[in-house]
């Protein structure tokens, strides 16, 4: 089941279930598909809240990403 879940959600880290389907609705999948948004616009999605944001931004700085500025 979770094999299933990680190949649905691409490599999300665990946000959540609103916040994983409020990106997952907008398309996004990959943490590389989040660079083209920027906090605010995240943050205007239902379900996706500051924790959200803060787990987010951590996992895009591990592989040198950032949100769109």
């Amino acid at each position: 089941m979770k094999k299933q879940a990680d190949q649905k959600n691409g490599d999300l880290p665990n946000i959540g279930a609103p916040a994983t389907r409020a990106l997952t609705g907008v398309g996004v999948r990959h943490l590389k598909q989040l660079t083209k948004y920027s906090e605010k616009d995240l943050l205007a999605l239902h379900g996706v809240g500051p924790k959200a944001i803060g787990i987010l931004r951590s996992a895009l700085a591990e592989r040198g990403l950032s949100f769109k500025k």
